[in-house]
């Protein structure tokens, strides 16, 4: 890491849910406070760091607490709402040991920064006296979405179109989170985003992983309300204000990357004619929409590269890799950061969960939208409508789209169409490096948070 640009001895003990998705934003916000100077300890589920692979060295401090299925996590739950009921009994009992465990080891903790999807843990905080920082790992205005509902300003699920939300663009029912207009089949998660703000007016700190210049009207808004800081994105800083010298990549993955296999390749492809394809490392996609997928690819006569996790292998029409290995790639997990920063790539056909769609955003590639739950159709939204940097696959029955809506969005943006959003693409991607570089929006409010520890 780079010379420190602050001093002081405060602690900051840093609690992520146990996803690839949200452990990779709160490590990168740890390296941030390290790299000014404070102490930090990233927390996670014994489950989690188990089955995570170390991929580089970390001057961050990692220690575990129990989510009550310590040899498999949700696997052996065996489903969300037991994950979930267990995790919230056995989970703060075991985070006030490790405050415990740490102070009587001479590291007193200062402060917790807490996944907002673990509200419990600020009420652990406070029972030690500690500050309590929220950090939510999804956009500014997925979480005013939340807050909405949690108030009982959008009553769910919601139906009726031209829904009107402060500071953001009129939404259909279909452009909110899943979560919110199909109540029935995500009972047990619908309760956790909501309950993200049970406690929220507690917290010392509102942290979200956005930078304000994106969100700029939802963010003034939220911070009426909230003590909102903006601090993102939390991506490493080698893609973006290279102050951390050697931080480019995460450091910890659920899987191993073919990175050599995927950047030799990429190197010997032309400049922006690659579709680079990923469903991230939660999403199991459909069967059907994968051969779809295949189907689009094949006749899009474009370079590709694409990763379907191994689980998903087999959903592959028989003979694809092989039809179109003389321009495509299929890969297990690759090292997306390198893909998304080669000039190879054209354009990312994404979930467009909130991590892929920052990178995207942070390195200038241009997207074609395929979201499949969650807050990815609100990501989508922004994607087309607001920031103007994709189009979204237009889709038929059960959801899907078909292989020529594939076709024809990947073609618009490596072609002539893409132009503009690629233009569009590299705006937000040189606002994202100031907003994180020194005196940046994102780099004061995070002075401003440890300053305010330090007293």
């Amino acid at each position: 890491m780079a010379e420190k640009e602050m001093e002081t001895s405060s602690h900051c003990l840093v609690l992520s849910y146990p996803t690839q998705g949200h452990i990779n934003p709160l490590l990168q916000f740890c390296k941030r406070l390290r790299h000014k100077g404070l102490h930090v300890t990233l927390v996670t589920a014994k489950s989690m760091l188990k089955n995570l692979h170390v991929t580089a060295a970390s001057l961050i401090s990692i220690d575990t607490i129990s989510d009550g299925y310590d040899d498999g996590g949700l696997r052996q739950a065996g489903s969300t709402d037991a994950y979930l009921d267990r995790f919230w009994r056995v989970g703060p009992a075991t985070l006030a040991q490790l405050i415990k465990k740490l102070s009587g080891a001479g590291r007193p903790v200062d402060c917790v920064v807490y996944d907002s999807f673990l509200p419990w843990a600020l009420d652990v905080a406070k029972e030690f006296g500690l500050v309590g920082a929220v950090f939510f790992t999804q956009s500014c205005t997925v979480d005013c979405i939340y807050y909405h509902v949690h108030r009982g300003l959008l009553r769910v699920p919601v139906s009726e179109s031209g829904i009107s939300i402060p500071g953001c663009p009129p939404f259909r029912p279909s452009d909110l989170p899943s979560f919110v207009y199909d109540t029935v089949s995500h009972q047990a998660v619908i309760k956790m985003v909501v309950d993200q703000f049970s406690n929220v007016e507690k917290a010392d700190w509102v942290l979200c992983n956005t930078y304000y210049e994106l969100e700029e009207e939802v963010a003034n808004w939220m911070m009426k309300i909230l003590p909102l800081r903006t601090i993102g994105p939390t991506i490493p800083s080698m893609y973006l204000d290279k102050r951390l010298e050697g931080d480019d990549q995460y450091g910890f993955s659920l899987f191993p990357s073919q990175s050599e296999a995927c950047l030799k390749w990429l190197n010997s492809r032309p400049k922006g004619s690659v579709a680079y394809l990923s469903f991230g490392s939660l999403v199991d996609v459909e069967a059907e929409q994968i051969e779809e997928l295949a189907n689009g690819l094949k006749r899009s006569n474009c370079h590709f590269l694409w990763v379907v996790r191994a689980s998903e292998a087999d959903k592959l029409p028989k003979g694809f890799v092989d039809d179109t290995s003389d321009r495509g790639l299929v890969v297990s997990w690759c090292p997306q950061l390198e893909v998304l920063a080669n000039d190879a790539v054209g354009c990312f056909v994404t979930h467009c969960g909130w991590n892929s769609t920052l990178e995207a955003l942070s390195l200038g590639v241009p997207m074609v939208a395929m979201p499949q739950w969650s807050d990815q159709f609100t990501n989508a939204k922004y994607i087309v409508d607001v920031w103007k940097v994709g189009l979204k696959a237009p889709t038929a029955d059960k959801g899907i789209a078909r292989g020529e809506a594939v076709e024809n969005c990947v073609k618009e943006i490596i072609g002539e169409r893409g132009k503009e959003m690629k233009r569009n693409a590299i705006k937000w991607s040189s606002l994202a490096k100031k907003a994180v570089n020194e005196g940046g929006s994102s780099d004061k409010n995070i002075d401003e948070f440890i300053a305010k520890l330090g007293h």
